[in-house]
C-alpha cells in the first residue's frame, strides 16, 4: 500500500531513459502530446485530468484485448498480462469519475473526450499491432508525466490556489481513504496508481525488447 503521508520520493520521479531507437520515437510522441495538454489546460488540472484520463484508460483495454486474442490464436498461457492491462484499464476509468466530480467538465471539454478518446483508440490500436513495445513504452512515458502532472496539481492545492474540496464519496470507497479525505488524498492515491502504472508498462517493454515476450 503506498503511504499517503509519506510518498517515495524516489519511485515518484523514476525515469525510463531511452535506450533506443524505439524508446526515442515513444518518448517524442509523449513529449509532443504533451504540447497539446499545455496548450489547451495550462495549469487547469482538474479539467486536464478529466480529458487525459479518458485517454490514459484506452491502453490497457487495448493491449488486453489483443493479448486476449493473442492467447487464443497461440493457445498459450498470458502470463497474467491480460488482468493486469484490463485492471490499469479499470483503475484509469475510475480516475476519471473520481475527477469528472470535482472538476465538472464543460461542453467544450466533453467534446475534447469524444475527438481524443476516438482518434488515440486507432492510433494506439494500430502502433499495438505494429509495435506492442514501442506502445508499452509509450504508456510508460504517459504515466511519468501523468506524475508529474499530479505532482503539479498537488503543489497548487498545498498552495491554497486550488480548495482543497471534500472527496467524492465514490473515491473515499474505492481507494479506501478516510472519510473525511479532501481533494489532496485523492490526487496523492491516483498519482501512486499512475506510477504503479508507469512501471508496469516500462517493465513489459523490457521484457518484449529481451524477446522474453512478443
Amino acid at each position: 500500500m503506498f503511504d499517503l503521508a509519506n510518498p517515495d520520493r524516489d519511485r515518484l520521479d523514476r525515469h525510463h531513459t531511452p535506450k533506443d531507437m524505439s524508446d526515442r520515437v515513444a518518448l517524442r510522441l509523449v513529449k509532443f502530446m504533451r504540447i497539446f495538454a499545455d496548450a489547451f489546460f495550462a495549469k487547469r488540472y482538474g479539467h486536464r485530468a478529466v480529458v487525459l484520463e479518458t485517454v490514459a484508460a484506452v491502453p490497457g483495454m487495448v493491449g488486453g484485448m489483443l493479448q486476449h486474442l493473442k492467447a487464443l490464436r497461440r493457445i498459450r498461457d498470458d502470463e497474467g498480462w491480460i488482468r493486469e492491462l484490463l485492471d490499469e484499464a479499470e483503475n484509469e476509468r475510475m480516475h476519471l469519475m473520481a475527477f469528472i466530480k470535482i472538476a465538472q467538465p464543460s461542453l467544450l471539454e466533453r467534446g475534447l473526450i469524444l475527438l481524443g478518446q476516438g482518434v488515440f483508440f486507432n492510433l494506439y490500436l494500430l502502433l499495438y499491432i505494429v509495435a506492442p513495445r514501442t506502445a508499452h513504452r509509450v504508456v510508460g512515458y504517459l504515466e511519468e508525466e501523468a506524475v508529474i502532472s499530479y505532482t503539479q496539481y498537488l503543489d497548487q492545492v498545498d498552495a491554497g490556489l486550488v480548495e482543497n474540496v471534500p472527496a467524492p464519496q465514490m473515491a473515499i470507497e474505492y481507494w479506501n481513504l478516510p472519510q473525511d479525505a479532501r481533494l489532496r488524498e485523492l490526487i496523492i492515491a491516483v498519482r501512486a496508481d499512475e506510477a504503479g502504472h508507469r512501471d508496469k508498462n516500462h517493465e513489459y517493454a523490457d521484457e518484449i525488447a529481451a524477446g522474453a515476450r512478443d
